[in-house]
């Protein structure tokens, strides 16, 4: 007799089931679900106007989407089925409830043209993530491009999407002025999620700490997180700018990497050419 649900991983190409599954395979998934579940709810909560548990829901999303990965590997649960799962609720937390809850709460006074830009936002989501799992694969990349990421991710990009929406939570009055200009600035955003911009990706960054800036990171941490509680909207839409700014700055590491490279690899081939002459 067949079970009534499908295995949790598919059979292989053999025919031969999969060993049983762990307990610890299962927890990295439910994080992923109730990430997905958050950003849904952050949609519900737009409709009904309560914009604060709005954000709260997808900076939840953003956090359990930040650590789902890293428990997996921690508890080397990682599955084929875990990524393709993650993968698809980053697009619906990061493309598609963002763009619902900027469409809800202002761009509906543009009608069909604020309907148009959450479309274009989510799609750009949409295309980010794919771009993103296909160059995981890529072989051949030099290591330092692990630091980098190619446009905006998408986490980041929802954050920074929802700018007006911190706007409007410190007082903006919403207009239809205010409307159009942020149907522009999402639609920025959703471009630099599919550019191909060189972003840091803090990957290698975090993965060592000078004992000698532990003490004052420590103290950094707390004052932020202090700052975010105290002053949520300020701090996130302060984030938001400090995060745009940086863009350049990244595209600069990249180019002078690149330009590293470039310098080695004719070093090489004149050494070549001196040897074989």
């Amino acid at each position: 007799m067949e079970a009534p649900f499908p295995p949790f991983e598919p059979e292989t190409e053999r025919g031969t089931r999969l060993r049983d599954i762990p307990l610890r395979a299962i927890f990295p998934n439910l994080l992923t679900l109730l990430a997905i579940c958050s950003g849904l709810t952050a949609i519900r909560f737009s409709i009904e106007g309560r914009l604060e548990l709005a954000v709260g829901a997808i900076i939840l999303a953003a956090f359990l989407d930040g650590i789902d990965g890293r428990v997996a590997r921690f508890l080397k649960s990682t599955t084929r089925f875990g990524e393709q799962m993650d993968s698809l609720a980053d697009f619906v937390n990061f493309g598609v409830a963002p763009a619902m809850i900027l469409y809800f709460v202002l761009l509906n006074d543009l009608r069909s043209g604020g309907w148009i830009v959450a479309l274009l936002f989510a799609i750009c989501g949409c295309l980010r993530l794919a771009r993103f799992n296909v160059m995981i694969d890529m072989p051949g990349r030099p290591a330092w491009q692990k630091n980098f990421f190619t446009g905006v991710p998408a986490p980041a990009g929802a954050l920074a999407g929802l700018a007006p929406i911190y706007a409007l939570l410190l007082g903006f009055e919403e207009t239809h002025a205010f409307a159009v200009v942020s149907a522009f600035y999402t639609l920025a955003i959703g471009l630099l999620m599919v550019s191909s911009l060189p972003t840091f990706s803090g990957k290698e960054m975090s993965k060592q700490v000078p004992r000698a800036w532990v003490l004052p990171l420590l103290i950094l941490i707390v004052a932020i997180i202090a700052l975010l509680l105290s002053y949520p909207w300020e701090m996130l839409l302060a984030f938001t700018a400090i995060y745009l700014a940086s863009l350049p700055f990244g595209y600069r590491a990249w180019q002078a990497h690149k330009t590293r490279d470039a310098q080695a690899a004719s070093e090489n081939l004149a050494q070549q050419g001196e040897e074989e002459g």
